[in-house]
């Protein structure tokens, strides 16, 4: 349809009849004169909006469930991600505690064996700088550190430095193959060098071929000439097993390290001997032993008396004299006569059945055969 005049002025009048229509209708209310055509629209184009409803819903719903999908996904990611920021949170707050243990426990050794040292974290192992056991730390030149300082941690020994960077530096640890220390046994004051062997405890050849040694023994650091590369007193570790010194110079003993070489993360350089050797004093405190709680006795199960021997078991004041058998302190009763009894020949010597009050001053009345009545004999 041209942009005419006419087409601008019938526009115009339908917008026109329109409006009046809708006037209309509005004052009508429910009596409204256009009712009947509103049915009439309704009754021709209601089954065709239907139509067109049913054909048209499925793809609007389908519309909306990808909509929805799609926020659905997008608010799945949102919690993946907020998730798995929270794991990293909690992480970080694991290992700064864990770190912080570990560095109470360096500062406890150092001060146990005035060690004035420069705390560092391990940042690389041993195999991305070839076959030896070492480990980079985060500390170098710039921090005041150099070749040859002993390395320890809040166990004990972990190693020397060997290179220093600016920034970093290089560990030997102590269970090298290269590595030897001087070790001095704790108590007996026994010497010897401990030397790596890797993932096996420490081989140690003790200078005194007949020292004594037990599994147990505990070994700290001799210590080196300036104390460069080793100051003294630091844990070696413990003896596992002794072997045999039969006719040799040396002995040597197998010792399980007191540092976890695989788990290193916190280790302090020391940067300043101590005055003094510490000798054994940065060694921790022997476990007590457990003794055995005492067994306790059974109490004895209490008796009546005459059931067992001892005081009060033996037969009550008063009884006649008879063999002991009966313990009836009524004398008579018995089975031997009593005393006062008179000199007949009955077979019955009392009455037997009535208690004598005043034993000896009644006359026998046996029933025997002897007629003449019994007399008293006694004074």
């Amino acid at each position: 349809m041209r942009d005419t005049r006419e087409s601008r002025l019938l526009l115009v009048l339908l917008v026109a009849i329109a409006f009046a229509l809708i006037t209309v209708d509005i004052r009508g209310g429910e009596k409204s004169p256009l009712d009947g055509a509103r049915h009439v629209a309704a009754s021709v184009f209601g089954p065709v909006e239907k139509g067109m409803a049913a054909a048209v819903d499925p793809v609007g719903n389908v519309i909306g469930a990808v909509r929805e999908a799609g926020s659905r996904d997008t608010q799945i990611s949102r919690l993946e991600r907020e998730n798995a920021e929270l794991k990293q949170k909690l992480a970080a707050e694991g290992s700064s505690t864990g770190r912080a243990a570990e560095l109470d426990r360096l500062l406890g050794t150092a001060g146990a064996g005035q060690y004035r040292i420069k705390a560092a974290e391990v940042i690389a192992i041993g195999p991305a700088q070839g076959f030896s056991w070492t480990v980079t730390i985060d500390i170098g030149s710039e921090d005041g550190i150099a070749r040859d300082m002993t390395v320890i941690n809040g166990d004990g020994l972990v190693g020397r430095v060997t290179t220093v960077g600016p920034s970093t530096s290089t560990v030997l640890l102590a269970n090298d193959p290269d590595f030897t220390v001087g070790t001095r046994m704790e108590g007996t004051k026994e010497l010897g060098f401990a030397t790596g062997q890797g993932d096996r405890p420490l081989r140690v050849q003790l200078l005194n071929g007949k020292a004594k040694v037990k599994k147990g023994d505990r070994l700290v650091t001799f210590g080196s000439q300036g104390d460069k590369p080793f100051v003294p007193g630091v844990p070696v570790g413990r003896v596992v097993r002794a072997d045999s010194a039969a006719g040799e110079l040396t002995r040597t003993v197998q010792v399980e390290p007191f540092v976890g070489f695989t788990k290193l993360d916190v280790v302090g350089v020391v940067v300043q001997a101590p005055r003094e050797d510490p000798r054994d004093s940065v060694l921790p405190d022997k476990p007590e032993k457990k003794r055995p709680a005492p067994v306790k006795k059974p109490a004895p199960e209490a008796t009546r008396p005459g059931e067992e021997d001892g005081p009060g078991a033996a037969a009550s004041p008063g009884t006649g004299p008879g063999d002991g058998t009966d313990p009836d302190p009524d004398p008579g009763t018995g089975t031997e006569p009593g005393p006062g009894t008179g000199p007949g020949t009955g077979t019955d010597p009392g009455t037997g059945t009535d208690p004598e009050t005043d034993p000896g001053t009644d006359p026998g009345t046996g029933t025997g055969t002897d007629t003449p009545p019994a007399t008293d004999t006694r004074n």
